[in-house]
């Protein structure tokens, strides 16, 4: 490319050369000049700016070789004698045909008669473009002219590529009137001036040091690249980066590979290698694959890295984002496959890192390389790259499903391969679960299921559970059901092992189930202080605290938060479920500062042994105890937290609890329209733990209160206390929605209601009086007939009522949103203070007055 006053940019030195070469010959000395470099640097350039430096009357004779007329002797010679000779035989120029069997010395002598008879009057010029594609017959007669003008006015000008130079030099290289030129790229301040003229006008300077970049101070793919640029109207002035490079990758692939494609196929191959590998590929990898050896290699670097393409150094890395996919878009998907395949066989044969194997079997679809996959996904997993970590597992056992079940049956060698087939399985299907629950914890409850559906029996499948027993699973049903199934069988066994059935009950435990519990306590008070011990009696605290039993609840959460008090710093508890159920159980006793030193001790080690699943459970049973201190916009901190958390984790079901405790800390923060809109774009989830679900309606009822609508908080509220009572949480201190529901009837100006739903211990209207003689069985002395209802609460009249409808205890408890041990509790006090000791004596003393 030329600046406007016809010289050439950044081509100096080079001019200057030439500059004194045109003086050798106008004092009748000869030169012969050789122009090397790659392809587009300006070497024809170069060429043609020779005529206008050369003295008057100097004869000028030029050809241009191709490669298509490389067969037809002397085709150069033609082209440069032809124009001033017109082909006459006479003069002693070969004419096509002529030596086709090879240059004879006489054709070659008279070629030579020929130049010095043009020389004689006149200096001659000899200008050769792309000497390389010459036939051989003209190369030679090259050789042999450039060799033989001592006393000649002769300039013999020829552009080779760089691949020519030893073979210039090796047969040149002794005359002394030989001089060769290496054009230089451009520089930053060229381009950015040949930029600006092709634009017509200045241009941004990231656009001019993007295209400095992307050509590599090649004027011929630099004038490729504007015109694309200008075509597709790119603006000069605030260029849209995401709109150049895919231009520039073009650009990129139409000139400079398709020239390696054609000029240095052993380049061009290692540029593929690296694009479709990576640029990181170790040298020795490229040159298994390629198969040319290290030499070969090295050299196919060097020349990626003279054209721009790859920066100097090992590993070499591309010199822009734009030529990778510049070389993945000519390499076919089937080449892409066949180049990972081989990559992988030569990377596991040459014991290279599983994670780099690992890769390559991913990318290439290979149906071998099970443990490659496992071990890459252990490393992944042991430096937290759980991401990866999935990749490898996952495709391990989808490869361990492709090779179908094993052979005839009976066989005792097919019996070996299916229980090593199904060992297998079970070992990848539990360390996926174990990655999982780092990064996704519904594919992880997945995992579970899958594992407790194991052939292995039930210890083993006791065994793989347990390494996966986190309470965050157990958040929705089908996250649980795995854990109650196997502990229901382990339990059932003679002699179940004592760790598993201990881990697996307290994770039984938090479902709301209790398989296994009698076993499991009596294989926990065996040895109470050992960490399977501690995870048990976490749990069995929540389950004490949520079903009243105030005092053991509070003795087994301060002995496990006293155990985690005294764990090694920095270290992850042996389960959540142990911790966690302790921190639930003090908050519902009301130790609220127990509860908090130990789940802040919980947020600490969790963190610091990278369990997320874990994190987020601390972070709600925290935000619960900042609530009830009325510390709210704490609460909401903890909160939000948890919700980030369980939104990243995948879980559904601890999001709407995290959105849940977030609502209603906006509540206590005045922000009730906020919270609505809160749980409002958090989706349901129809199976979650009915806790959970419990949680969600109190959040809704809560906001629902506050902004005035106290009818549908009732109603939400009552709803809360039933799902409660169904699964045997029957402490008013879990969740505190009978005052909630009291205050809201209160609001409604329903102040019977309002007792009754906070009469947990009835109050009796006047002393149990015994009967006197002649009184009816079941009518209190002193008790007018008809009037025994009067000595009943107002919720034990709710009872008898449907008591004496028909109504069993059960449904009963359903009805009124209580538990059934509840419901029993005022049968009692019922029959007491009426004197009676059955439903059908209790159908008699108030039957009257119902059907009145």
């Amino acid at each position: 490319m030329h600046s406007p006053n016809g010289d050439l940019y950044h081509r100096e030195r080079e001019m200057g050369l030439l500059q004194g070469a045109v003086g050798e010959l106008a004092l009748g000395r000869p030169t012969v000049a050789t122009i090397h470099g790659s392809h587009g640097i300006g070497k024809s350039a170069l060429l043609n700016a020779v005529p206008r430096l050369l003295p008057a009357g100097t004869l000028v004779l030029r050809a241009r070789c191709h490669p298509s007329e490389s067969q037809f002797p002397y085709s150069m010679v033609s082209q440069l004698f032809d124009p001033v000779l017109g082909g006459a035989a006479g003069h002693g120029t070969p004419g096509p045909g002529l030596g086709e069997a090879g240059p004879t010395h006489e054709a070659l002598l008279g070629l030579l008669r020929t130049t010095r008879s043009l020389a004689v009057d006149r200096p001659v010029a000899i200008l050769v473009d792309d000497l390389t594609t010459a036939d051989p017959h003209s190369l030679r007669w090259f050789s042999y002219i450039a060799r033989r003008l001592d006393d000649l006015p002769v300039l013999m000008v020829a552009t080779l590529p760089a691949s020519a130079a030893a073979q210039v030099a090796e047969q040149l290289g002794p005359l002394p009137y030989l001089l060769r030129l290496w054009p230089e790229p451009l520089c930053p301040t060229c381009t950015t001036e040949l930029v600006d003229r092709a634009f017509d006008s200045p241009v941004d300077q990231e656009l001019a040091a993007l295209c400095h970049t992307l050509a590599h101070g090649n004027p011929l793919v630099l004038h490729d690249l504007v015109t694309r640029l200008r075509r597709t109207h790119v603006p000069p002035g605030s260029p849209d980066p995401g709109q150049v490079l895919p231009i520039g990758a073009q650009a990129l692939s139409e000139t400079v590979l398709a020239w390696l494609d054609e000029d240095e196929p052993c380049a061009s191959e290692l540029l593929t290698q690296l694009a479709v590998l990576g640029p990181d590929t170790d040298p020795a990898v490229c040159a298994a694959l390629s198969k040319h050896g290290e030499v070969h290699d090295q050299q196919a670097r060097e020349t990626l890295v003279r054209a721009g393409l790859l920066e100097a150094g090992v590993p070499g890395r591309f010199t822009h984002t734009a030529v990778r996919p510049a070389v993945l878009a000519r390499v076919s998907a089937h080449e892409r496959l066949v180049l990972h395949g081989r990559a992988a066989a030569v990377l596991a044969r040459l014991g290279a890192p599983v994670r780099q194997t690992a890769d390559q079997l991913i990318l290439a679809g290979c149906d071998w390389g099970i443990d490659v996959l496992r071990g890459a996904g252990i490393q992944a997993s042991g430096v937290g790259d759980h991401e990866s970590a999935a990749r490898y597992l996952r495709r391990a056992l989808t490869l361990l499903e492709q090779r179908g079940a094993p052979g005839a049956e009976g066989d005792e060698s097919a019996a070996k391969e299916a229980r090593e087939r199904e060992e297998s399985f079970l070992d990848l299907t539990v360390r996926l679960g174990a990655v999982e629950l780092h990064r996704d914890l519904d594919a992880c409850a997945r995992q579970a299921a899958a594992a407790a559906d194991s052939l292995l029996g039930p210890v083993r499948r006791a065994e793989a559970l347990a390494r996966l027993a986190s309470p965050a699973l157990v958040s929705r049903v089908e996250g649980a059901q795995p854990f109650v199934r196997v502990c229901g069988e382990l339990a059932a066994l003679p002699a179940p092992p004592r760790e598993h059935l201990l881990r697996l009950t307290a994770q039984t435990l938090l479902t709301g189930h209790r398989s296994g519990l009698r076993r499991a306590a009596r294989l926990a008070a065996a040895d109470p202080g050992d960490p399977a011990a501690h995870v048990f009696a976490g749990a069995l605290a929540a389950a004490a605290a949520a079903s009243g039993r105030l005092g053991t609840a509070r003795r087994m959460a301060l002995r496990v938060a006293a155990g985690t008090a005294g764990a090694p710093e920095g270290a992850a508890p042996a389960s959540a479920a142990g911790p966690v159920g302790a921190a639930l159980a003090l908050t519902w006793t009301g130790d609220l500062d127990g509860a908090a030193a130990l789940v802040d001790r919980l947020i600490s080690m969790s963190r610091a042994s990278d369990d997320p699943a874990t994190t987020l459970l601390a972070h709600l049973v925290r935000s619960e105890v900042r609530h009830r201190r009325e510390a709210h916009a704490d609460a909401h901190a903890d909160a939000e937290a948890a919700l980030h958390l369980a939104r990243r984790l995948n879980a559904p079901a601890l999001a709407g609890a995290a959105a849940a405790a977030a609502a209603r800390a906006l509540v206590g923060l005045d922000r009730a329209a906020e919270a609505a809109v809160l749980l409002t774009a958090e989706p349901e989830t129809g199976d979650a733990h009915p806790f959970i679900k419990a949680l969600s309606l109190q959040a809704h009822g809560t906001v629902a209160a506050a902004l005035g609508d106290h009818t549908t908080a009732v109603r939400l509220f009552l709803d809360c206390g039933h799902r409660l009572a169904l699964r045997g949480i029957t402490h008013p201190g879990c969740v505190t929605w009978r005052a909630q529901a009291a205050a809201s009837y209160r609001a409604l100006g329903e102040e019977s209601a309002s007792a009754t739903i906070l009469d947990g211990a009835p109050r009796q209207r006047g002393p149990a009086q015994r009967s006197r003689p002649g009184t009816p069985q079941g009518t209190p002395q002193g008790t007018p007939p008809g009037r025994e209802r009067t000595l009943l609460s107002p919720a034990e009249q709710r009872v008898a009522e449907l008591v004496v409808r028909g109504s069993s205890s059960l449904e009963v408890a359903e009805k009124l949103f209580l538990s059934k041990r509840t419901v029993d509790t005022h049968l009692g006090r019922i029959y007491r203070k009426l004197g009676i000791h059955s439903r059908h004596e209790l159908a008699r003393a108030i039957g009257e007055e119902l059907a009145v």
